[in-house]
C-alpha cells in the first residue's frame, strides 16, 4: 500500500504551467502575472490637489496660525482642467480634488480651513509645504515594477495596471481540467432512473471542485463503461487539457479492462494508497504531452476527499502557487473518533470558534459511513488523523484542512 505523500508526490511532480497568455485587464483576475510590469509613466502624472480647497504658496498662509490670512482667489482649476495655470505670490486658486496644481503653488489649504469664498478667501489655519497635495510619482515612479511576475491580480493589481496605462497583460491561464464520470448504471440528472441506475453526482461535483479550484473545467459528463469509448473520449480530451479526472472504474471487475485500454495512451498505475476514505485510486500520465490523468472511485464521497487531497494541489501546483495545499490549523474535538489503522484519516467536520477564548473547535459529522455525501456538503474542514492512530478523545486536539471556497 503506498503512502500519501507518495501518491500525492508522484501526482504534483506532473504538473505543467500552461504557456502564458496575453489578456485584457479585466479578464486578468484570479490569474498570476507572467511579466513584470514596468511603469512607463509616473503615477501620479503630475502634481494634483488631494482635496478641495485653495492651491497656495505655503509661505504666504504662515501667519495664519495667528491670525486669519486673506488672500485673492484668481482663478478656479477643476479636475481634468488642461489649461496651464501660473500662481503669483499672495495668490490662491481654488482646486477640485485631483486638479493639477498651478505654477509655483507648493499646498492645497483644504476648504474646512477657510471662510470658502470665492473672491478672497480667509485662510484660518496654515499648511506646510506639500500639504495636500499628491506629488508627480508619489505612487509609482517611471521605470518602476508595477506588478511582479509571479503575483496573484486582485482588485487592486488590476487597478494598478488600468492606473499605468496598461490594457491587457501576460497572465499564467487557468490549466483546464477534463472531468468524465464512467459507469453504464449512470444516467444524467434530466432524466427519470430505472432499476439499478443512479444519477451522475461526480462529473457535477468534481467539475464544481476544479472550479473552485481555479481551473477552467470542461465536465464530458458520462461515458458508458465500453473501454474502446473511455479510449477515444480520454484521447480526445487529452489535446485540450491540463488534467483529466476519471470518477469510476478502480474497483471491481472491470477496472483491470479500464487501465489496459488507457495504458495504450500511456502509463496508468491503480494501487491502494493508505488513506480513507479513497483508498483505491489510480494515476497515470498519458498522450504524447504526459497529461497527468486521476483516477477516482465511483462513490462521490470518496471521489470528493480524493480530488480534495491528490487533485487539487496539481490544479494549484499547476496555476503557479507557492504553497498548493490548503491551510491546516489546530482544533479541539467536540466529540469521539475512531479511524483505520495504517490509513490516513480525512474525515468530514464542521469547524466553530469559540467566542469566549477564540479557539477552533472541530465537529465531526457522519461518522457512519463514507458514502454520505450529506455530510461532507455540511462540512467546512476534513479532520486529518495520522496512519498509526485508531481513536481520538473528546477535547484532544487535532489537525484539520479547512475547506474555504476559493483558496
Amino acid at each position: 500500500m503506498r503512502s500519501v505523500d507518495e501518491q500525492l508526490g508522484r501526482a504534483l511532480a506532473a504538473a505543467v504551467r500552461p504557456a502564458p497568455v496575453r489578456v485584457a485587464i479585466s479578464e486578468a483576475q484570479g490569474l498570476l502575472c507572467a511579466e513584470e510590469v514596468v511603469a512607463e509613466r509616473a503615477l501620479p502624472g503630475f502634481d494634483q490637489a488631494a482635496v478641495d480647497g485653495y492651491a497656495v504658496r505655503s509661505v504666504d498662509v504662515q501667519a495664519a496660525g495667528t491670525e486669519p490670512v486673506l488672500l485673492p482667489v484668481v482663478g478656479e482649476i477643476p479636475a481634468g482642467s488642461r489649461q496651464p495655470r501660473r500662481l503669483q505670490p499672495g495668490q490662491a486658486v481654488r482646486v477640485d480634488t485631483g486638479a493639477p496644481l498651478p505654477t509655483l503653488a507648493d499646498a492645497v489649504v483644504p476648504l474646512g480651513y477657510t471662510d470658502g469664498h470665492h473672491a478672497r478667501v480667509t485662510v484660518n489655519q496654515p499648511v506646510p509645504s506639500a500639504a495636500f497635495v499628491r506629488r508627480t510619482g508619489e505612487d509609482v515612479q517611471t521605470g518602476d515594477v508595477a506588478v511582479r511576475r509571479g503575483s496573484p491580480i486582485g482588485a487592486a493589481q488590476v487597478g494598478l495596471l488600468a492606473a499605468v496605462g496598461r490594457s491587457k497583460v501576460l497572465v499564467y491561464p487557468r490549466p483546464r481540467v477534463s472531468v468524465i464520470s464512467l459507469g453504464d448504471e449512470l444516467i444524467d440528472i434530466d432524466r427519470t432512473p430505472g432499476q439499478g441506475q443512479v444519477y451522475d453526482v461526480n462529473s457535477y461535483s468534481l467539475a464544481a471542485a476544479a472550479r473552485d479550484a481555479g481551473a477552467e473545467v470542461n465536465r464530458v459528463g458520462i461515458v458508458p463503461g465500453d473501454t474502446r469509448r473511455l479510449r477515444e473520449t480520454v484521447e480526445g480530451r487529452l489535446l485540450l487539457s491540463e488534467i483529466v479526472v476519471i470518477a469510476g472504474g478502480v474497483g471491481g471487475d472491470q477496472s483491470e479492462e479500464i487501465r489496459s485500454a488507457l495504458s495504450e495512451l500511456g502509463d496508468v498505475d491503480l494501487t491502494r494508497v493508505a488513506m480513507h476514505p479513497g483508498s483505491v485510486q489510480g494515476f497515470g500520465r498519458l498522450g504524447p504531452d504526459a497529461v497527468p490523468t486521476f483516477l477516482l472511485p465511483s462513490n462521490p464521497m470518496s471521489a470528493l476527499v480524493v480530488f480534495e487531497v491528490m487533485v487539487r494541489p496539481l490544479i494549484r501546483a499547476a496555476q503557479g502557487k507557492r504553497n498548493p495545499h490548503r491551510r491546516q490549523i489546530s482544533a479541539r474535538l467536540l466529540s469521539p473518533i475512531t479511524s483505520v489503522k495504517g490509513r490516513r484519516g480525512f474525515l468530514r467536520g464542521q469547524l466553530l470558534r469559540d467566542e469566549s477564548n477564540g479557539e477552533y473547535l472541530a465537529q465531526p459529522l457522519g461518522m457512519s459511513g463514507s458514502h454520505l455525501l450529506a455530510s461532507l456538503a455540511e462540512a467546512n474542514c476534513l479532520i486529518l488523523v495520522d496512519e498509526e492512530t485508531t481513536e481520538i478523545v473528546l477535547g484532544e486536539e487535532v489537525q484539520v484542512s479547512f475547506l474555504a471556497q476559493r483558496g
